[in-house]
């Protein structure tokens, strides 16, 4: 079964799609969805999406800019542009990546459907030529002491960089997404996901002690979104950003 991930800043978008289309006559399900770009870069990696809906029309990383940044990790991806009549020429004109569609907003069912059945025959013409083709999952291992303490330290000097996630810096080290995956884990006692969160979330709380905004925090850290920062802030500490910054406060 094909998975499907929607990426828009509206709820309302991503219900309405979610509920338009019977998924499971495409061999399809939705496995995940995001309100931004930023959100959607941080967990594509667990998700693992084979067709993503994205809104050119998102802040902190827009359609556009998310679209470049996953083509080029995602090389597979399916991706369906979701845009505005105001937005439509523009998205035309920006983009020069290998989307699948665009598609006007708001969604019509039947549009959506037609396109649909067109993506499934793609990405069912992709699974053939994969299960043709000898595929070997060779382990990529290394001279030196421990990759893997290279590529911590990586991580907490780039944590800021909000397209940081673990294909980008598996391509950018030699490695595949899946071995730096498995390896990681092995040697560090947690996922990727996991230490990265840890880095970003441990200077949120150095910065939040310096009396620093949540705005400026979250941007410091590589999460410039304030939705998707406040929840990681809160998983990580139990508390909202501004209940932390109160409750240090109240230790005074």
């Amino acid at each position: 079964m094909y998975r499907v991930m929607v990426i828009d800043d509206e709820q309302s978008a991503r219900n309405l799609l979610k509920i338009s289309v019977d998924w499971n006559k495409l061999d399809m399900e939705v496995v995940g969805e995001a309100s931004s770009g930023i959100e959607a870069i941080n967990i594509i990696d667990d998700v693992k999406p084979d067709l993503a809906f994205v809104d050119i029309s998102m802040p902190f990383m827009n359609g556009i800019d998310f679209t470049e940044l996953a083509t080029k990790r995602y090389p597979n991806l399916v991706i369906i542009i979701l845009t505005a009549l105001d937005d439509f020429e523009y998205a035309r004109k920006c983009i020069r990546l290998p989307v699948f569609e665009y598609m006007l907003k708001p969604i019509v069912r039947e549009d959506v459907l037609e396109t649909l059945v067109r993506a499934k025959t793609l990405l069912d013409e992709k699974a053939a030529a994969k299960k043709n083709s000898l595929v070997f999952d060779i382990d990529e291992e290394s001279d030196e002491d421990s990759s893997v303490d290279l590529i911590k330290k990586y991580i907490n000097e780039h944590f800021g960089d909000s397209s940081l996630n673990l294909t980008g810096v598996a391509q950018e080290f030699g490695f595949s997404s899946s071995y730096l995956s498995r390896k990681f884990k092995q040697e560090a006692g947690m996922n990727f996901v996991e230490y990265l969160s840890s880095c970003r979330m441990k200077k949120a709380m150095e910065l939040a002690a310096l009396g620093k905004k949540m705005f400026y925090t979250a941007q410091t850290v590589g999460i410039p979104d304030p939705n998707y920062f406040g929840r990681c802030f809160k998983k990580h500490t139990g508390q909202s950003y501004s209940e932390y910054v109160a409750g240090l406060k109240s230790e005074k």
